[in-house]
């Protein structure tokens, strides 16, 4: 199984504009978001990196919105190629798991390349301004590792978000998981 790293962007980056539909229809955009902490996740469901932690990452996503962060998964693979991460197959995945937060189809795979995405999973967590303040992985655990599965890094950020602090970027790993997969001809600049 090879291991895609994130791309860390720029910290203090201005959150990327997005404006997706999830699997009913429903469109989302940033404007919904106002005045709170964002944290937006590149996930899909066939890969086993999102799999591995899929179950903790639904109770801790709703540990967050219970304490006012905005949360929203975008998946941007080619699901023609990849039929698991097809829009019923996305809405299927959430009901199961109990995501609480909107799961956005990403068609055309432009906020996946705004926000620089390279893997599943990959967070960028914004603070109320829309500033990114964290970029990196969930925790320590993969699928080939007995390490338990916490989400330890990205709660440590979001605590910090929460009591109004900074995230110490001397502490941000990147994610590791499945490239995105990029349609043909439409791979952005950092892939590869």
């Amino acid at each position: 199984m090879a291991e895609t790293p994130s791309t860390m962007l720029d910290l203090r980056t201005t959150a990327p504009h997005f404006q997706l539909k999830d699997p009913h229809g429903t469109t989302w955009s940033l404007s919904d978001f106002p005045g709170r902490p964002l944290l937006v996740m590149f996930l899909c469901n066939h890969c086993p990196f999102v799999k591995h932690i899929q179950r903790q990452l639904a109770a801790v996503t709703a540990e967050f919105i219970d304490e006012g962060v905005a949360v929203v998964g975008i998946m941007s693979n080619d699901y023609a190629k990849y039929p698991d991460d097809a829009p019923e197959k996305m809405a299927e995945d959430s009901k199961r798991l109990g995501y609480q937060f909107p799961y956005l189809v990403d068609e055309t795979q432009e906020v996946a390349k705004a926000y620089h995405a390279a893997c599943t999973p990959d967070f960028f967590l914004f603070d109320p301004s829309h500033r990114l303040v964290y970029r990196g992985q969930f925790d320590d655990a993969r699928p080939s590792l007995d390490t338990p599965i916490t989400g330890k890094d990205l709660k440590t950020a979001v605590e910090a978000v929460l009591a109004g602090k900074t995230p110490d970027p001397e502490h941000q790993k990147p994610s590791v998981g499945c490239n995105i997969k990029w349609k043909p001809g439409n791979e952005p600049d950092y892939f590869g």
